[in-house]
């Protein structure tokens, strides 16, 4: 991360009222930059985006990503220098009740973004955000590469693949010869403080413990890539900065943890109870109860050689470390702390060991 390249600098993240985009928005807040969001109001009540008032740092612009029109006028009023393309319906069970709605999103959404990146000449770098789930999941015990093929299970996981594929046709139609550098960027779970979502672990443990219940955990053996919100987004910028310059490094990237940090999820939440207990005196319990439902791969690992040796990045926070972050995060918030400062302290810490 170069701390000073994103001051002043005009950026527009869509997504920017989810989970991640506000944590991407702090962040770029932090650094300086001209922040411009575009995104549906925050997907969740409560939602880290209100909480910690991030709207009050940037321009928030609510607009659904399938409405072109709407998103050119963005395009077009604040010029961009750089795009941060993460809006989108991300989550695998939604996508099996609603998978039009995901496919549009997800696929058209990707398909307006670029459609007006190539009429504004002011864009000269595009980071599309995708998953770790666009890879054909063949459950193989090593990870996953850039050149492995793209064909998601699930319509979530599917509909991102062909975020991926329309984003190569756009390069390879439109931006080879232009002064325009465009990366996706596959991400591993992500976990930190501040997810409210429905159907994911951390969210579902906090619920438990606020509301003195159990934790239910579906899938305990399943293996994922977890991480701390702030290593995805941290890799995002820097990705977007280093491709400024240098148009050759743009490519795709798999971003996601060490092979330590591979936990199942019986791990992750059997670490989160010891460090709740740890923080409040109170251990809380889990139960292995599967639900049944519709299909989620097993086993996901990525294999992310390429960031490493592309750019020297490697994960600042261990999955121990990230959920020490989670439960300082969230013990503030269920005892009506200052969730605000609590988040910027811990970008400073990351930051400062970057």
């Amino acid at each position: 991360m170069d701390n000073n390249f994103y001051k002043n600098k005009t950026i527009l993240v869509t997504g920017h009222t989810g989970f991640k985009g506000a944590w991407m928005c702090k962040l770029l807040q932090m650094l300086g930059a001209n922040v411009i969001g575009y995104a549906l109001k925050a997907p969740t009540e409560p939602a880290i985006f209100d909480l910690c008032n991030i709207a009050d740092g940037m321009v928030s612009v609510l607009g659904d990503v399938r409405n072109k029109e709407l998103l050119r006028e963005v395009f077009q009023q604040y010029k961009p220098e750089i795009v941060i393309h993460m809006a989108a319906q991300p989550i695998v069970r939604e996508s099996y009740v609603n998978p039009v709605y995901t496919y549009e999103t997800n696929i058209m959404g990707t398909v307006n973004v670029l459609e007006n990146v190539r009429m504004t000449p002011s864009v000269k770098s595009v980071v599309n955000v995708t998953t770790d789930k666009v890879y054909k999941n063949r459950e193989w015990a090593w990870g996953y590469r850039e050149d492995d093929e793209l064909n998601g299970y699930d319509p979530y996981s599917n509909s991102k693949s062909c975020s991926e594929l329309v984003t190569g046709s756009y390069i390879n139609s439109f931006f080879l010869e232009r002064d325009i550098a465009v990366s996706t960027c596959r991400a591993g779970n992500v976990i930190g403080g501040g997810d409210f979502a429905v159907d994911r672990i951390i969210p579902d443990c906090i619920r438990a413990v606020e509301n003195n219940k159990n934790i239910i955990v579906r899938n305990p053996y399943s293996t994922r890539p977890y991480q701390h919100v702030l290593e995805p987004v941290a890799a995002y910028l820097m990705v977007a900065r280093k491709q400024y310059d240098d148009k050759k490094l743009a490519g795709s990237y798999n971003v996601g943890p060490s092979d330590e940090d591979c936990y199942t999820t019986g791990e992750l939440v059997s670490l989160f109870c010891d460090e709740w207990d740890r923080h409040t005196g109170t251990k809380p319990v889990w139960e292995n109860r599967s639900e049944g439902g519709p299909h989620e791969s097993n086993f996901l690992k990525l294999d992310c050689s390429k960031i490493r040796n592309t750019f020297g990045w490697k994960p600042v926070w261990g999955v121990r470390q990230a959920m020490e972050k989670i439960v300082e995060w969230n013990v503030s918030y269920l005892n009506k702390g200052d969730v605000t400062g609590c988040m910027e302290k811990q970008i400073e810490e990351y930051l400062a060991n970057v």
